[in-house]
């Protein structure tokens, strides 16, 4: 049902942002949707679900935005926040954003970035994780790489590099990649969310990477690493 085109008529506004309605069907069990728009709603509103989400313990419903907008999921959870006697048990969004980096180690031999495989993928690419509220992108990927891979790292400046795509059909991807500095190259993955790690060179890296993405980024990255050296 994500990213349907839907109409909703509006019962009750509940927030500044937030309207209370069903949608508009000829199905006779009408199904409860919550509208987000920051622009004043009437009693019928047109748009897309942006997502699906759980009240308490079984208040299943949609939420639907105007075709236009993008919302992420922290944005979605602080909006719904402001819902008194309201608990937002789950959630599954359109929109999807994630922060990460090209980790890179100089080593006494050669330059070498630092590429994962989840444990629910098949292919190489970079630490990454969905960002959460109240934090920037650079917060995320340095917090993701220190969960994941246990290394802190140095976010260099002048590398950010986005990839969208949609792996899934209708849920809509939204990366941001940094360039950070690893100091060690001593890595404890997180077994919970990563299966393998490897650190390569860059040649190394092109022949693993299989998305024009990656191999976009790793372009861009070793531009960006002898210039930092």
């Amino acid at each position: 049902m994500l990213a349907d085109k839907v109409g909703v008529n509006i019962f009750g506004k509940l927030t500044k942002n937030i309207y209370s309605g069903y949608l508009n069907s000829d199905n006779s069990q009408r199904k409860k949707a919550y509208v987000l728009s920051d622009k004043p709603v009437n009693e019928y509103f047109k748009g897309i679900v942006i997502a699906l989400a759980t009240f308490g313990e079984d208040d299943q419903r949609v939420i639907v935005a105007s075709e236009n907008s993008v919302y992420y999921e922290p944005e979605i959870r602080t909006e719904f926040s402001y819902l008194k006697n309201t608990t937002l048990t789950s959630l599954k969004c359109l929109n999807e954003k994630s922060c990460g980096a090209v980790v890179f180690y100089n080593g006494k031999a050669n330059t070498r970035i630092l590429l994962v495989k989840n444990n629910n993928g098949r292919y190489w690419s970079f630490p990454k994780g969905h960002i959460e509220i109240g934090e920037t992108e650079q917060e995320t990927a340095i917090r993701e790489i220190k969960e994941e891979t246990s290394l802190d790292v140095e976010i260099k400046d002048g590398f950010r590099e986005v990839s969208d795509y949609s792996p899934f059909g209708k849920i809509r991807k939204h990366v941001v990649f940094f360039l950070a500095q690893a100091f060690t190259d001593n890595v404890h993955i997180q077994e919970e969310e990563i299966a393998e790690y490897i650190w390569v060179d860059l040649q190394q890296a092109r022949k693993l990477c299989s998305y024009d993405n990656d191999l976009r980024i790793i372009n861009k990255a070793e531009t960006a690493i002898k210039i930092i050296k």
